[in-house]
């Protein structure tokens, strides 16, 4: 297909469905690693995923993509029509999974606009010699199957483009006639989305001219003589002219209910008329599609007849659907165009621009409900209460509707974990399994962005630090395979997501000994040290216990990272840990970042604003509660508890600002476990925030990690109780 025919929804569909179908390849093959084999429905839905890649990258033109598609569909389908014995599964299932990591580097060409140029060649050489193998493995008739079938193909003076699906006794057949304006361009384009749009129903579907993809004088065929369709299915006409009627420029459809012999009359005439390859790919049936036989020509299918076992297994496949009550068909039906679709598609660039637009709409209701023109005495405001009322509540919903239909399952990210442990385990000659709990939590998208590296992370710590050993968990008398769990669940505003291992646990000696070395103790004793700070010494810059440098640890590198990235979101990671049992590190992370409940107060004329989960209390300190060392550093005491005090202004550098305890107003903050106590002048009041980013130069100054516009029009900067709790 030339690229000027490739449309930008065309092109996003087949991003889409391929790396829907990669991820359920890997999914497939990860699961079934303890297995050892594939089951009949594995070797079945991995042939179909082939099936579908291979056929739309040829629609598409991507030659090296269906090519390699192709060669991997030959051996699943050598393996479904033999059953050979002795396969070696983990063998298999590498490379299965090269074949989807070289479609999806490719795939990430294809999505920053460039062309899958790679060459497969070294992977078909490979794919073709593991076919070899287990060709040899079998009976030699079942070994030679597939030539056979290249023999029967080529011997056949009528060429076939597909078996037809046996039909179930709810099969209905229907001929379908579709005429477009005259006006309408590319209209083989459109005849192939109405094609398209039938995917999801059709049990069989044929239809002439049947080149209208690889041909786009089709286009001109389509216009003067209108688009036949053959359609075999168990839906009624008036689901198919619904789906038909999602592609423009159609004028008219006429869908006409026939027999069995009608049908197979126009699958006859249509087979006899040539085609391109691209245009045979489409002509395959869509649920039981058949392989191709020839790599150079997607379109020639062997002529046989399925085999008894062949039917029946088609029936049970074709035929899940319950029957709906048979209706007359009925020619030229109404209906209203949209009806039949539940869901759309919607750029993510939308969605952060509406996302903008309901944080300026938040900052433009705060604007009029603080307007200064609203406290002139003897003003009556009981109707403007009434209605700003109103407004509050309408904004407040549609900030909730917003937010929900940002908020994405962490099941994809989840489940890409699953190949790095099957990865990394492997080359380290470990035995480990995952465990995934609470994969249906959701966070918003930009939250799921920032935390897909430092799980990462986590999870290469694990398997490489925390799980010892095959030998090593035999010699201490545990289970040789070792055990890592990923979950997530809701606590409050919160997400927490932990990677728990029953392997070693970290050892506090080992981490004080390089601690001292690296300087990190400062004029702290290690007497003075709780639990939870010696383990957060390991996410220090450059710090690693390992003596030797692995591929995936011993740099230093890692825990550092993590904890900056989980920082910019507003999250935390807590550190848990017993010697000899395991380790569970656990990402804290809030919701969503977009807009957040605040306190703002002031210090000086500077307004800050702290998020309202991290404020403990508010309270007044008299002087004789306040604590100043020889250092300088101040302290206050509350209740019989200690909390350091920071001074904003001092802090700042700010002018202006209360000096005396006594005068001004104390605010209490937590952080993970502890707690730090914020000098400021006085409160000014509670309000929904817009998180604002802010420039680089101001993201160095510690303790702030944002901004927001307020309701007069000001700027506030949003403090970051982490940065200060850590400083």
């Amino acid at each position: 297909m030339g690229d000027d025919m490739i449309t930008e929804g065309m092109l996003d569909m087949f991003i889409f469905e391929t790396e829907q179908g990669l991820e359920n390849l890997e999914n497939i093959c990860l699961e079934s690693k303890d297995v050892g084999e594939f089951d009949e429905d594995n070797v079945n839905e991995i042939f179909r995923i082939m099936h579908t890649i291979k056929g739309s990258s040829a629609v598409m033109m991507f030659q090296n993509i269906a090519t390699l598609a192709h060669k991997l569909e030959d051996v699943f389908y050598f393996i479904r029509e033999s059953h050979p014995d002795g396969v070696p599964h983990d063998e298999l299932v590498d490379d299965v999974l090269e074949v989807s990591d070289f479609i999806t580097a490719e795939m990430e060409k294809i999505k920053d606009g460039g062309d899958p140029d790679e060459d497969p060649a070294g992977l078909i050489e490979k794919l073709d010699k593991f076919l070899k193998k287990i060709q040899n493995k079998t009976d030699v008739d079942a070994g030679q199957i597939i030539a056979e079938k290249q023999e029967k193909a080529k011997e056949s003076e009528k060429p076939h483009f597909y078996i037809a699906p046996v039909a179930s006794d709810d099969s209905k057949f229907y001929s379908i006639y579709i005429t477009y304006y005259k006006e309408t361009e590319m209209a083989n384009i459109r005849a192939y989305m109405a094609v398209n749009s039938l995917k999801g129903i059709a049990e069989d579907i044929l239809y002439t001219p049947s080149d209208i993809i690889s041909n786009p004088d089709s286009a001109d065929v389509v216009l003067e003589f209108g688009f036949r369709i053959a359609l075999q299915t168990t839906e009624e006409p008036q689901t198919i002219t619904e789906l038909i009627n999602s592609s423009a420029g159609i004028e008219n459809i006429e869908i006409k209910e026939c027999t069995s012999d009608e049908f197979l009359d126009f699958c006859v005439e249509a087979e006899s008329k040539p085609a391109s390859s691209a245009g045979d790919v489409l002509t395959a049936p869509v649920e039981k599609p058949t392989i191709l036989v020839d790599s150079q020509k997607p379109g020639s299918h062997g002529a046989e007849k399925e085999t008894q076992a062949e039917k029946q297994d088609a029936t049970k496949e074709e035929s899940k659907k319950e029957a709906p009550v048979k209706k007359k068909a009925a020619k030229k039906p109404r209906v209203k165009k949209g009806e039949a679709q539940s869901f759309i598609s919607v750029n993510i660039k939308k969605m952060d621009l509406l996302m903008d637009l309901i944080g300026e709409l938040v900052i433009a209701e705060a604007v009029v409900l603080q307007n200064p023109d609203l406290k002139v005495p003897g003003l009556d405001l009981t109707n403007f209460q009434k209605s700003a009322g109103q407004l509050s509540k309408i904004t407040s919903e549609l900030q909730d509707a917003i937010m929900a239909m940002r908020m994405m399952p962490l099941k994809n990210t989840f489940q890409k974990m699953n190949r790095i442990v099957y990865d990394t385990s492997k080359k380290l000659g470990k035995d480990i399994e995952l465990e995934v709990i609470g994969e249906d939590t959701e966070v918003d998208k930009n939250i799921i962005e920032h935390i897909s590296d430092p799980l990462m992370h986590l999870i290469r710590n694990s398997v490489d630090h925390g799980i010892e050993s095959n030998e090593d968990r035999k010699a201490l008398g545990k289970k040789e395979k070792g055990k890592v769990v990923l979950e997530a669940k809701n606590e409050g505003g919160q997400v927490w997501i932990s990677v728990s291992d029953n392997g070693k646990g970290l050892k506090k000696s080992e981490i004080l000994e390089k601690a001292k070395a690296n300087g990190l103790l400062g004029n702290k004793s290690e007497k003075d040290l709780t639990e939870k700070e010696i383990f957060n010494f390991i996410t220090a810059p450059g710090f690693s216990t390992k003596k030797k440098v692995t591929e995936y640890s011993g740099r230093g590198v890692g825990m550092d990272v993590v904890v900056k990235n989980i920082q910019q979101v507003g999250g935390v990671l807590d550190i848990e840990s017993v010697e000899g049992q395991g380790s569970t590190m656990t990402m804290k992370i809030p919701l969503t970042l977009a807009i957040i409940d605040g306190i703002i107060f002031s210090v000086g004329e500077t307004n800050f604003v702290t998020p309202t989960n991290t404020v403990t209390e508010f309270i007044r300190v008299e002087k004789d509660k306040l604590i100043v060392e020889p250092d300088g550093e101040e302290y206050v005491m509350i209740r019989q508890e200690c909390y350091p005090l920071i001074r904003l202004n001092e802090f700042y550098h700010l002018d202006g600002a209360v000096e005396e305890i006594e005068d001004g107003i104390v605010i209490i903050l937590n952080h993970e476990d502890r707690k730090l106590a914020v000098f400021a002048d006085s409160l000014v009041g509670e309000q929904e925030i817009v998180v604002k980013p802010i420039p680089s130069y101001v993201k160095a100054v510690k303790g702030i990690s944002g901004c927001t516009q307020l309701g007069d029009g000001s700027i506030s900067l949003i403090l970051d109780t982490g940065g200060l709790v850590m400083n």
